[in-house]
């Protein structure tokens, strides 16, 4: 386990040394320096992910139009925009090394 545990120290290293990561770091930065920006952020996070994962139903166009309604000026803060995009490719870039992960091992 020693072999792995140094292994994915070095993958982080490897991630937190791209364009993709370090953007984002600076991102985060930016965030922070706002009072209260982060936790409005977080609450579109939260409301967005309840309104993903609750149950479909012919209700669910007008609540996805609401939310977006709703969040549209929050959106249009170049700061949140940028955050959240920036958040968005780290995500992605995640996802990638998890399925080469588990492809390269032959995992099912």
């Amino acid at each position: 386990m020693d072999e792995i545990d140094r292994q994915v120290e070095n993958l982080a290293a490897c991630i937190k040394n791209t364009e993709i990561y370090r953007n984002y770091r600076v991102q985060v930065e930016k965030i922070e320096k706002q009072p209260g920006l982060l936790e409005q952020i977080n609450e579109f996070r939260q409301k967005n992910f309840e309104l993903q994962s609750g149950p479909d139903s012919v209700e669910m166009l007008d609540k996805v139009e609401d939310f977006a309604r709703q969040y549209e000026q929050f959106r249009e803060n170049p700061l949140v925009e940028d955050f959240l995009q920036a958040e968005l490719a780290v995500c992605r870039m995640m996802q990638d090394v998890q399925v080469k992960l588990t492809e390269a091992i032959d995992f099912v």
